[in-house]
């Protein structure tokens, strides 16, 4: 075994920092493979469970939240990368799925792989289980600011099976994909980024992607709404020193389809604001407030009509704060947060509690580990 450079993949957008010297081996024909991962568990205290079943649903309770190992190469014109193990995805504002049911329900056991074919400097070609090109969050998370997801990423798809062209020549960066949206195993989604460095410390993207036909694939990791509608994402980024701030907006359309039993048609709009402060090489600090309404889904006098549901009942919207302290020295990292989130325009059960008729929640976290 070796050491080697710190690896593109998986993607960190911080203050979690990657090993800077993973582990390689000498696999023959492959190359040199590095190997590298994530142990890390979870601990959580929240108001307003609603107590139906559940670790998620408790007051209190304890879970692994990565089990998880990468080995890929980064050389070569055919490349490669598996990420295999258990995970779970906590996201503010819904029921936690603790780790066995969450690999078992979402993405399996093997919930990112994928060939890359390098056909110049500039220009690779992927396929595979793909990591979303939409919104600024990442998908597990070691990966992000926050411990937990935001309204705006519960919108969001989040790995999709499909084939992905990729672009980037001095300040530009592109990519297109075609796949299958929200895991649904059928490859009617057109998914697309642009993005621009406009200096060294600032750049911005644009991310469009949407569905192409109807599909009636139901799961917990294919809601039927979502899954047939288009997605918009405008980022910015910009970094002055040990501070990182990182708004977006977000819109989504979802269509009638009664044969889908969308009976009317819905958006969202939302906006987020990302904020890492580095205080020095062992402790930072990440934010995010955030805000999500719902327009349209409403069936008025019609007793035969479905109501379209994107958040917490039609025409809802909700906001959030979120704050995490984060430690990390070496390949050791722990980290709390303390997170509030506020429905308005609630639904009758669609809210928090045991009832589902709360309107805000707040939740205290803590997760711990190491990143091989």
């Amino acid at each position: 075994m070796a050491n080697a450079d710190p690896l593109p993949s998986p993607s960190f957008s911080g203050p979690l920092v990657p090993n800077p010297q993973p582990f390689t081996v000498d696999a023959g024909p492959f190359g040199s493979v590095a190997i590298t991962g994530q142990v890390s568990g979870i601990g959580t205290l929240q108001t307003n469970a609603n107590h139906a079943g559940g670790i998620g649903n408790q007051d209190g309770f304890v879970d692994l939240s990565n089990g998880q190992i990468e080995i890929q190469t980064t050389q070569g014109p055919l490349q490669f990368y598996v990420q295999a193990g258990a995970y779970s995805l906590p996201s503010l504002g819904s029921s936690y799925l603790q780790a066995t049911k969450a690999t078992d329900q979402l993405f399996g056991p093997v919930p990112v792989a994928y060939a890359k074919g390098v056909i110049t400097p500039e220009l690779s070609v992927m396929a595979g289980l793909l990591p979303t090109m939409v919104g600024a969050e990442s998908t597990f998370t070691f990966q992000n600011v926050n411990i937990e997801r935001g309204l705006l990423w519960n919108q969001e798809p989040a790995v999709s099976r499909g084939v992905q062209v990729n672009y980037a020549h001095g300040p530009v960066s592109a990519a297109i994909s075609l796949n299958d949206g929200y895991f649904s195993g059928k490859l009617n989604w057109l998914s697309g980024t642009l993005g621009y460095a406009i200096d060294s410390s600032s750049s911005i993207s644009f991310v469009g992607a949407g569905s192409l036909s109807r599909n009636d694939k139901s799961s917990v990791a294919t809601p039927v709404a979502q899954n047939n509608s288009s997605i918009f994402n405008l980022i910015f980024t910009h970094t002055s020193g040990p501070l990182t701030l990182t708004p977006y907006l977000q819109y989504s359309h979802v269509g009638r389809d009664d044969r889908l039993g969308i009976n009317r048609p819905a958006d969202t709009y939302g906006g987020a604001l990302l904020v890492k402060y580095t205080l020095n090489s062992e402790w930072s600090v990440g934010g995010r407030a955030e805000y999500l309404k719902t327009t349209g889904g409403t069936c008025g006098a019609d007793a035969n009509c479905m109501p379209t549901n994107l958040l917490y009942g039609a025409k809802s919207d909700a906001w959030s704060l979120t704050l995490t302290p984060t430690y990390q020295k070496g390949v050791f990292f722990a980290r709390g947060e303390l997170s509030y989130t506020r429905i308005g325009g609630l639904q009758s059960g669609s809210g928090f509690g045991r009832d589902f008729n709360q309107r805000d929640q707040v939740r205290g976290l803590i997760e711990t580990g190491i990143l091989f």
